[in-house]
């Protein structure tokens, strides 16, 4: 039994591999044998074509970047509010 690896796709390779999925769908390949040629299961082309699809190269670049400042973001945000909830225990005394 060979043990899969999991891979990360970047959003350009992504977009690649959907518009590579979309040529062999119309030359009459179904759903399962493009995903059994590509590599990825059909859950996981699912979720890119819902994802990604009709999206260019740069455009899913671009929401990658997004997403990664975002979650930053939010991890600031939590920190700064834990910060803010202990300066207030402190203040009040309870420590």
């Amino acid at each position: 039994m060979t043990k899969r690896r999991s891979k990360r796709h970047t959003p350009e390779q992504i977009i690649r591999k959907l518009r590579d999925a979309e040529a062999m769908q119309n030359a009459g390949k179904t759903i399962g044998e493009i995903c059994q040629q590509m590599g990825i299961s059909e859950q996981t082309f699912h979720r890119w074509r819902t994802q990604y699809g009709g999206m260019k190269a740069e455009e899913a670049k671009r929401l990658k970047e997004l997403e990664q400042e975002n979650s930053r973001l939010k991890k600031l945000l939590a920190e700064a509010e834990l910060d803010k909830a202990m300066l207030k225990d402190i203040a009040e005394g309870n420590f």
